[in-house]
This record gives C-alpha cells, sequence and structure tokens, in this order.
C-alpha cells in the first residue's frame, strides 16, 4: 500500500509522517535522509524532485522510491526548486494508475491558522511564495495573508474535487481529537503515537 499526503506545509505533515513511522511504514518525508534509503543515489534527495523525475522518465511518479511506503510532505520550495505535486492532476493521476490502491490523505488546517504559520516559518510567506509561480498563487501572490488563504482554499477545493464520492481519499482536520482514530481506519493500521512535531514554535505574526 503507497499513502500520499497532499497537505501543504505547515499542515501537519511532519505529524503525519512521524505517526505513519511509529506504525512502521517506511516514511520519505519532504526529502530523503541520509541511511534511509537503500539506494544512496537518493540521500537527500527531495521527494518533489524524485516525483517529477521518476514522473516525466517513466510515467510513475513513485517509481524511483519503491522501498517507501508513504510520502508526507512532497512539496520542496528551495535550493532553486519549486515543486508542488500535490498540486498537478497529472501526478496524482499517474500514481493512481501506477498503483492501485494508493490511499491518499489531506492534512486539512484552517487556513487562517495554516497561512498564518506559512508566514511565520523562516522566509517562507515573506519572501519564497511569493518569489515564486506556484500552481493557484502565481508569482508576486502570496506576500500577505488574505492571498495565501484564497490558494489554501483553493487547494482544499481542488482535492476535494479529484476525489469526490471516491473511497481512496480521507481528510481530516489536524485540530480533530478524532484524527488519529479516522487514519487508523482507513489505513486500516494502528498508531501507537500521536502528537505534534515540527511546531512552529515563532509568536502569531501580526495583520
Amino acid at each position: 500500500m503507497k499513502v500520499v499526503n497532499l497537505g501543504l506545509p505547515k499542515s501537519g505533515t511532519t505529524t503525519l509522517g512521524e505517526a505513519l513511522k511509529a506504525a512502521g511504514l517506511r516514511v520519505a518525508d519532504w526529502r530523503i535522509r541520509s541511511g534511509q534509503s537503500d539506494d544512496n543515489r537518493l540521500n537527500r534527495a527531495f521527494v518533489g524532485k524524485l516525483m517529477y523525475s521518476a514522473y516525466f522518465r517513466t510515467g510513475d511518479p513513485l517509481a524511483d522510491m519503491p522501498e517507501f511506503d508513504a510520502y508526507t510532505e512532497i512539496d520542496v520550495i528551495r535550493n532553486g526548486l519549486n515543486l508542488w505535486p500535490q498540486c498537478d492532476f497529472g501526478i496524482i493521476d499517474a500514481i493512481r494508475k501506477n498503483h492501485p490502491g494508493a490511499r491518499f490523505i489531506l492534512t486539512y488546517r484552517d487556513p487562517s491558522k495554516l497561512s498564518d504559520s506559512m508566514g511565520r516559518w523562516s522566509n517562507m510567506g515573506r519572501t519564497r511564495l511569493p518569489a515564486n509561480s506556484i500552481p493557484g498563487l502565481p508569482e508576486g501572490f502570496g506576500g500577505n495573508d488574505a492571498e495565501r488563504i484564497r490558494w489554501i482554499e483553493g487547494h482544499y477545493a481542488f482535492c476535494r474535487r479529484i476525489f469526490a464520492g471516491d473511497s481512496d481519499y480521507l481528510e481530516y482536520d489536524v485540530e480533530d481529537q478524532d484524527a488519529p482514530n479516522k487514519i487508523s481506519t482507513y489505513l486500516g493500521l494502528d498508531l501507537p503515537w500521536w502528537g505534534v512535531a515540527n511546531a512552529n514554535t515563532r509568536q502569531q505574526s501580526e495583520g
């Protein structure tokens, strides 16, 4: 079984990754860490870059990461890369076609809270988002809450439309106390750990 999270950064992606690791899955979260893969060529490679490289070379976005079970943060916007597979219908459709039974998750976080966290996380809100052209958020936009919120809401609508009525999709609110039970039931796994990982400790932004 392959598990792919379509959530945006700062929406609980790392928490999901840690929970799935504790459940025994091999998890690729944002980038491949040293020692995670039997293929040393993947060390420190970004998950999003690996997905696109494999997609355009073979048609299967997961072809270069077969040893992993779950992919919990798949975007990358640094080191000259600006890749958002979770916003790309072609990538999502190719995973569904090449991996029947794959399970998709959307880590939902209230758009206002998610935008605020993005604005406080390193230079994401101030520089990286507005300096890049992102699906649904063209270059020059994303430097304030109003623009980020509209983009976030658009991404949620995109995912809901693609998976409308389908059983291979779970959306859960990261603030829902029952979230681990919903994930456990959906994936057929026991989750021995649930908490908050990679929390944003910077004070809430103003405006």
